[in-house]
């Protein structure tokens, strides 16, 4: 990756205290190319906490705010103040906190689900556009470089028509009633008043529907959806299966669950084309599994010096060299900064259509979201996703 050619872009943070491994996910990858200076934040509920991570992570005390308005007025009046601020909640306060500094034309990269209803999704896009911000969401995934491998052999047609494709989010993490034993991130995800009772839908479901449009470059015409709560007791949805049909009438599969017993992360993707196929799974990043329709088959590693540009631009290491979850959050933060340093200097934007998800993305995935939940309350009928509707009366 190339160094910053320019000062520093001053970054915020609300939230990402203690036990939440999101928020130092975020920090680490800001500082990973030296893009972002963390300079200001709210770091928690509890002042004295906050107060606390700020002193810890070299934020200014002046800068450690008590809310979210405060920050959004004190940092747009700022000479030097923010240039993008992280929202690493929980996801019953992404819409107040996102559209406080949106309203200032503070940037923002919200965690998701974007928020909890594409209504509010939609006001957080059209204020963004209002005061010329950017809005991002970081469904990360889609910044591994073999990703964007597949991506770019896909849309230039290396795979021929798309005729299926499988994508699953399936992890493990919660097939027992962790909420019962006091652990924090179980108990606001399996609380239907801050993650929305398709718990599961939202948090993993909307990262593999997100993996499947960014390679594919399809929309989802019409879904039909079913929903389970696999642990006794458990008030949210944990496992949710979804039949996709896919621009162009190309059928789809989608599994999320947060109840599969044994696996870890579990994110995996397969497309069939009429040409071949490819596959690409988390936990296995850097390898991108490419076969023929003879069976033939080809892993192509990061590194590979034929690999397309999409995916070698992102390469940080040598061949041979595996790279990671935290890599993948740079290159993401590295496309964004970009785009934010361009826009500040007034100097051209860059030309990419494979970059970083954006508020629209975001809009979709909750989209997505309560299409899944209606066709389940209506015996999994066929839903078309509002997304699908505007994009039909265009």
């Amino acid at each position: 990756m190339s160094a910053p050619n320019s000062r520093q872009l001053v970054a915020g943070m609300v939230g990402g205290g203690p036990g939440a491994d999101i928020g130092k996910t975020h920090r680490y990858a800001m500082r990973l190319d030296g893009h972002y200076d963390l300079q200001a934040g709210i770091f928690g509920r509890d002042p004295r906490t906050s107060s606390d991570i700020a002193a810890h992570l070299g934020v200014p005390g002046e800068r450690n705010y008590g809310s979210v308005e405060q920050m959004a007025a004190a940092e747009a009046q700022r000479e030097g103040g923010v240039d993008l601020v992280v929202v690493a909640t929980p996801n019953d306060s992404h819409f107040e906190i996102a559209r406080a500094f949106l309203e200032k034309g503070i940037s923002v990269v919200c965690e998701k689900p974007l928020t909890q209803d594409s209504a509010t999704a939609a006001e957080l896009v059209r204020i963004a556009e209002e005061n010329d911000a950017i809005l991002a969401v970081p469904h990360c995934y889609s910044a591994y470089a073999m990703v964007r491998q597949a991506a770019r052999m896909v849309r230039n047609g290396e795979l021929g028509a798309i005729r299926f494709v499988d994508v699953e989010h399936a992890s493990g993490w919660a097939a027992t009633p962790l909420e019962d034993t006091g652990h924090k991130q179980a108990k606001w995800r399996t609380n239907p008043d801050i993650a929305g009772f398709p718990s599961v839908v939202g948090d993993l479901g909307t990262h593999a529907f997100h993996l499947l449009r960014y390679i594919t470059g399809l929309e989802a015409q019409r879904l039909s959806g079913r929903l389970q709560a696999f642990v006794p007791g458990r008030r949210v949805f944990d496992n949710a299966t979804v039949e996709l049909e896919l621009t162009g009438n190309v059928p789809a599969r989608l599994w999320a669950s947060m109840a599969a017993t044994g696996h870890n992360h579990g994110l995996r993707i397969r497309i069939f084309g009429e040409k071949g196929s490819l596959e690409w799974q988390h936990e296995d990043p850097h390898h991108l599994t490419v076969q023929d329709l003879a069976g033939a088959t080809t892993i192509l590693t990061h590194g590979l010096g034929t690999l397309h540009d999409d995916a070698s631009r992102l390469t940080r290491v040598g061949l041979g060299h595996p790279e990671g979850f935290l890599e993948a959050f740079a290159n993401f933060y590295s496309d964004l900064a970009e785009v934010l340093r361009a826009r500040r200097d007034s100097s051209p934007l860059p030309e990419r259509d494979l970059s970083f998800p954006t508020g629209i993305d975001g809009l979709i995935g909750v989209q997505f979201v309560e299409a899944v939940a209606a066709s389940h309350h209506d015996d999994s009928a066929w839903k078309v996703p509002a997304s699908a509707l505007q994009k039909a009366a265009v």
